[in-house]
């Protein structure tokens, strides 16, 4: 099975390239570029790139994933030998799959016309809010189910993960604010969680990790940091789809063990915020930042992380490659939780606290230096 999910990547990398040639020649005839945003949104020169790259990593996720559980329902005599043993599995997970293609659905439609016509901030928030209700609702993909029995229900749980679904979905638009930055954080996030997966043998999530590992690669070909530019935007068609498919997958990943109480609940509790650290981070500072300016958290400026990292004297390159690398390595530190007991996940968590606070001390300790230096596209 870990083959197949080898192939998946291979497949996913196979569908986005060539439709990312397609929606480049395609953008410049019909000039879908980076739109000037909604009122008071800050944003860095715009470029003739086109912003739909979205839509080819859209499709290299729900082509493949529609295609297996079609298969595994109706002909899974095609599908490799190796997932034959799956088969039973993904049939009773067929539900899942299909409210889960509908939610990535929406935002991708929302994402596409909010690329072509900037929504006002509000209406957007609510429109994501449907499919980040739906997900718990429809599926059980809950948090904190334990709490069920002390509140009287599954509301607070429902509510929990809802909220949960809405940050990681943010977080990773907001990340969309320099060339391969969302992207390659998406590549990174996702690799360290289909680890997990692998390890468990939860093989259906391990199929959607590989096809997000896949649309990302296929994207950054034409979106990677070089001297000449992207050719290729993701804008928010692609970006939340790809976060909401990390929440959702996030959501449903065991990562309790029975077998290592002593290591398993802090596993459980930790794992999912220290892979995700980095765009967390960038949620929560630039959240802050905009609520003290009297601003709406989802009018995009350039207040984030690269942005910052840039005013100090990085180039546009190295603050990408920067936040690549912290991400790398809070994954790394997320995987070695499920070997951790309560000491060494406390002090694994404390060095990721300590990471991000070095980076925040590096972005805040001398902001008359911070002047000068281009930012990005506002996410």
């Amino acid at each position: 099975m870990t083959g197949l999910c080898f192939g998946l990547i291979a497949a996913a990398l196979a569908i986005c390239t060539p439709l990312c040639v397609w929606l480049i020649a395609l953008g410049h005839r019909l000039k879908t570029f980076d739109s000037a945003g909604v009122i008071g949104q800050v944003k860095d020169r715009s470029r003739r790139v086109p912003n739909t790259g979205g839509i080819a990593m859209f499709w290299a996720l729900v082509l493949p994933l529609a295609g297996v559980l079609i298969a595994a329902n109706f002909a899974p005599g095609i599908l490799p030998e190796a997932a034959a043993p799956q088969v039973e599995y993904i049939v009773k997970k067929t539900t899942m799959g299909l409210v889960l293609l509908g939610c990535l659905l929406v935002l991708h439609i929302l994402g596409v016309i909010d690329d072509r016509k900037p929504l006002p901030p509000i209406p957007k928030l609510v429109l994501m809010l449907l499919p980040a209700l739906a997900a718990p609702l429809l599926t059980d993909t809950r948090l904190l189910t334990l709490l069920d029995p002390w509140v009287g229900g599954a509301w607070l749980s429902v509510l929990i993960t809802a909220a949960w679904f809405l940050a990681i979905t943010n977080a990773m638009n907001f990340l969309d604010n320099m060339d391969g930055l969302s992207a390659g954080i998406a590549t990174i996030v996702s690799a360290c969680l289909l680890v997990v997966t692998i390890d468990k043998h939860q093989w259906l999530l391990a199929g959607c990790l590989s096809l997000v590992i896949g649309a990302c690669l296929g994207f950054l070909v034409f979106n990677a940091p070089r001297k000449s530019g992207a050719k290729l935007f993701m804008g928010d068609g692609g970006s939340l789809v790809v976060g909401f498919l990390l929440a959702f997958v996030t959501v449903r990943v065991t990562y309790y063990d029975p077998s290592s109480v002593q290591a398993s609940r802090a596993h459980a509790v930790l794992m999912p915020l220290v892979v995700l650290a980095v765009p967390l981070y960038d949620l929560v500072v630039v959240t802050v930042v905009r609520l003290s300016q009297g601003k709406s958290p989802m009018v995009g400026d350039m207040n984030h992380a690269s942005h910052r990292l840039v005013k100090r004297g990085m180039s546009k390159a190295a603050a990408v490659y920067l936040l690549w690398g912290m991400t790398l390595a809070s994954g790394v530190a997320g995987l070695a939780l499920a070997r951790a007991n309560g000491v060494a996940a406390a002090l694994i968590g404390s060095a990721v606290l300590l990471m991000l606070g070095l980076l925040a001390a590096f972005e805040y300790a001398s902001p008359a230096a911070a002047r000068g230096a281009e930012g990005e596209r506002a996410a």
